[in-house]
């Protein structure tokens, strides 16, 4: 995202507490594999999760997030085949929603949605037959089969304070839950439990930007982000396309 704000404003100094603080998301999709992937597919538009390298955005024609993401496709016309990258999880979900059939996934994934135990959420649900289950589009199909509500981490937050329920078991990175104990303090937030017992559903490398490396950054405004001037210059388009996409959806009011 520290690449996206550059790209977005390259005249601005952008800053980073972490250089290592990546995506394994975007890990998972080199560009220079990417790019040998989409010469196999010449005809096919590239739709790219916003959550992606800057160099893969410029073998992209429309970013989308998670929000966004369904009117995105939606706006390609039926009959255009598109390749969906770089995750997996939300570009099945994405086919199913929009029933998309002429669509070819990137085989990508964000480690924190694909460590999600079903056994023990299962055991959660019958522990608490109240409760709701609600995910984030990247988890895997199974997950998303059985949650009561799917939607990006604002969708989610919003959802917890519009619902009359009580209880939610939360399928999404753990940060999100603080916020909604906040907007929803007498409702009860129960993190997904993961596959084992040494992990936990929180991104690690969101978590190497603490408070510490925080200050350090703006107190000598480094590490900064840079980037080669094609990056910035061919970046560009894919993520004002989805701009321009999602202002004419309502989406950026």
């Amino acid at each position: 995202m520290a690449e996206t704000a550059k790209i977005l404003s390259p005249s601005k100094k952008v800053l980073l507490p972490d250089l290592k603080a990546g995506c394994s998301l975007a890990d998972s999709c080199p560009p220079h594999l990417f790019r040998k992937f989409k010469e196999k597919y010449p005809n096919h538009v590239v739709v790219s999760y916003i959550n992606c390298t800057a160099e893969l955005k410029t073998l992209t024609d429309i970013c989308c997030t998670s929000t966004n993401a369904k009117y995105i496709i939606n706006s390609i016309p039926v009959e255009q085949p598109i390749i969906f990258a770089p995750d997996i999880n939300l570009g099945r979900y994405l086919q199913k929603v929009t029933g998309r059939d002429n669509m070819v996934l990137w085989n990508g994934a964000c480690m924190v949605h694909e460590i999600f135990s079903n056994e023990k959420i299962t055991k959660l649900q019958l522990r608490y037959p109240d409760a709701e289950l609600i995910a984030h589009p990247e988890c895997e199909e199974w997950l998303l089969e059985k949650a009561h509500f799917i939607g990006s981490t604002t969708g989610l937050l919003k959802y917890t304070q519009r619902s009359e329920t009580e209880r939610f078991i939360v399928a999404t990175e753990a940060g999100i839950i603080h916020q909604m104990e906040k907007a929803s303090p007498l409702k009860q937030f129960i993190p997904a439990p993961p596959n084992n017992q040494c992990a936990c559903n929180e991104c690690p490398h969101m978590k190497r930007n603490t408070l510490e490396k925080l200050y350090l950054c703006m107190e000598h405004e480094l590490p900064e982000i840079y980037l080669p001037d094609w990056v910035i210059t061919e970046g560009r388009a894919c993520i004002d396309k989805m701009l321009d996409i999602s202002a004419k959806a309502g989406l950026l009011g």
